[in-house]
C-alpha cells in the first residue's frame, strides 16, 4: 500500500479525493489547500485530515497528486520530486515547454515516477478503440463547450485543445512538419476559439477545433485510415467503426452494403460496428494505473514527457495564433 497525499481541493481536487478514497491500494493520508474556508468545508464533509503546509504533506506521504490551479504545478512537481515522491500531476503539465523541461530533467535525476492526468486517454471509449487503430491518417476532432469563466484565464488550446492535441500524437507515430492555427478571442483576453492544422512527416493531417462560447457540449474525434473510419464520442463515451473489406463472393451477406470500385477493381463489402463499451470512472482509473507503474516499475500510460510534448504543441499553435 502506498501512502499518497492531494494538492488542491477545488472542484477537480475534491473528485480526486474520493476516487482514491476508494483505492484499496492507496491510503489517503490528506490534502493541503490553502484556501482554508475550502479546507475545513472538505476536511468535514469527506472526513480527511488537511495538512498545514505543502512541505508537511509532501514529507508524509509516497505519492503526491497534484490538482492545483496550473501556474502552481511546477513548484508543486519540483518541491515533491527533489524529495524522490511519486507525482501524479493534472494537465497541463507545467505552465510553459521550459518549466516542462527542467522538471523532466530533475524527475530523471530523483528516479521516480510522474504521470500526467490527460484523463482522455482512459476514456472508456477511446480504450475501446485502441485495437483498431492502424496508421490513420487524417484525423478531425471537435471539442466545443459552452462558456464557463472557470479556464479563462488561459487560451482554449490549453483549457480544452490539449486533451485533442494528446489524443493525437498518442496515436500518430510520427514527428510533426508544420502546424497552422488561427483563433479569435472573443468574450475573454486569450482565444476562446481556434482551429488547428497539424501536418506530420508521414503523411497523416490532423485538424483541430476547440471553442469554450458553443452553445452546445460535443467532444468528438473522427480517424481515417485505410479501409477504415473510427469515430470515438468523448462526450458520450460511445465509439462506432466503420469498415471496408474485399467481397468474399463465396461468404457474402447478401444483405450487406457493397460498393463497386469500377474498372476492374472489384468490390469492397462495408461493416458497421459499434462495440460495447465497458462504463469505468476515467480519473479513478488512471490514478489506479499510477499505483500499478510504481508498484510494477513500469512506464506510466501518460508520462511525463507526453505532457511535454502535447504542451509543446499547444504553444507552438498558440504562436501561430498570435503571429
Amino acid at each position: 500500500m502506498l501512502n499518497i497525499g492531494v494538492l488542491g481541493a477545488g472542484h477537480l481536487g475534491k473528485i480526486h479525493l474520493k476516487c482514491i478514497k476508494e483505492i484499496p491500494n492507496y491510503n489517503l493520508l490528506g490534502f493541503y489547500d490553502p484556501n482554508k474556508e475550502i479546507s475545513e468545508k472538505v476536511e468535514k464533509e469527506l472526513n480527511i485530515k488537511q495538512f498545514d503546509s505543502i512541505s508537511h504533506l509532501i514529507d508524509s506521504v509516497d505519492v503526491v497528486d497534484i490538482v492545483t490551479p496550473t501556474i502552481s504545478h511546477f513548484e508543486c512537481a519540483m518541491q515533491a520530486v527533489k524529495k524522490s515522491k511519486n507525482v501524479f500531476i493534472e494537465k497541463p503539465i507545467v505552465t510553459t515547454p521550459s518549466e516542462a523541461r527542467e522538471l523532466i530533467k530533475t524527475a530523471d535525476e530523483a528516479n521516480i515516477k510522474v504521470q500526467v492526468g490527460h484523463v482522455e486517454r482512459f476514456n472508456p471509449a477511446f480504450l475501446a478503440a485502441l485495437p483498431y487503430f492502424s496508421q490513420p491518417m487524417f484525423i478531425e476532432t471537435h471539442r466545443l463547450a459552452q462558456f464557463n469563466p472557470r479556464g479563462t484565464d488561459v487560451p482554449v488550446i490549453l483549457d480544452l485543445m490539449i486533451h485533442d492535441i494528446d489524443i493525437v500524437l498518442s496515436v500518430v507515430k510520427s514527428s510533426i512538419k508544420k502546424i497552422s492555427a488561427s483563433g479569435v478571442s472573443v468574450v475573454s483576453d486569450t482565444p476562446d476559439i481556434a482551429n488547428a492544422r497539424i501536418e506530420f512527416d508521414n503523411g497523416c493531417v490532423a485538424n483541430l477545433t476547440a471553442s469554450r462560447i458553443s452553445l452546445k457540449n460535443m467532444r468528438k474525434s473522427r480517424f481515417f485510415q485505410r479501409d477504415a473510419y473510427i469515430s470515438v464520442d468523448f462526450l458520450e463515451k460511445e465509439l462506432e467503426i466503420v469498415r471496408m473489406k474485399d467481397v468474399d463472393i463465396n461468404n457474402c451477406d447478401l444483405l450487406a452494403m457493397v460498393i463497386d470500385l469500377g474498372e476492374n477493381k472489384g468490390s469492397k463489402q462495408i461493416f458497421f460496428e459499434k462495440p460495447e463499451i465497458k462504463q469505468i470512472n476515467s480519473i479513478k482509473t488512471e490514478l489506479e494505473s499510477f499505483y500499478d507503474a510504481i508498484v510494477n516499475n513500469s512506464t506510466p500510460f501518460v508520462t511525463i514527457n507526453d505532457g511535454y510534448h502535447a504542451l509543446d504543441v499547444a504553444y507552438k499553435i498558440i504562436d501561430k495564433i498570435s503571429n
